[in-house]
């Protein structure tokens, strides 16, 4: 139950040649406090709750419990979000031994492009591939939490 995990911001589309898979993921907050978020996520065909607890100093390690759920009781869910619906490609890209997933932001965040990496370790070494731009792993901002509150198009 424990995510550790690094975020990045992209700074070219070069990922998108060498991703094996694309999905459209649609998410909502029942509850976007950063000390417990709760978030209702269609991923294609498939849908999650997952709560997330705060993130350690770094940001890189915090809890994560998420359980799948019917695709029509997160529609529903959805319906009862707070406002801000999150929506995004995922490319997912295998660099070395590891996957990176890189969102593809639209709507309200279009523009934003970030790309994640789950780690066994918070000092586990990964390859570092040409596209990837600064970490931004301990910047709120780049949170989805947030950014169904705070849009990209606003800053």
């Amino acid at each position: 139950m424990i995510e550790i995990e690094r975020k990045f911001l992209v700074l070219s589309d070069g990922f998108i040649s060498a991703a094996f898979s694309k999905k459209r993921i649609v998410q909502g907050y029942l509850n976007s406090n950063p000390e417990r978020t709760v978030r209702v996520r269609i991923k294609t065909d498939k849908a999650y709750l997952t709560i997330k607890g705060k993130g350690n100093e770094t940001g890189t390690t915090r809890l994560e419990w998420e359980r799948e759920i019917a695709v029509s009781d997160a529609e529903k869910l959805l319906t009862i979000c707070e406002s801000g619906i999150i929506d995004k490609i995922r490319h997912e890209v295998k660099v070395g031994n590891h996957i990176f997933e890189v969102d593809v932001f639209s709507g309200d965040n279009e523009g934003l492009i970030i790309a994640e990496i789950e780690l066994q370790s918070e000092d586990e070494v990964f390859e570092k591939p040409h596209w990837l731009g600064k970490e931004v792993t301990n910047d709120q901002r780049f949170y989805n939490a947030f950014l169904s509150n705070f849009p990209f198009k606003d800053w």
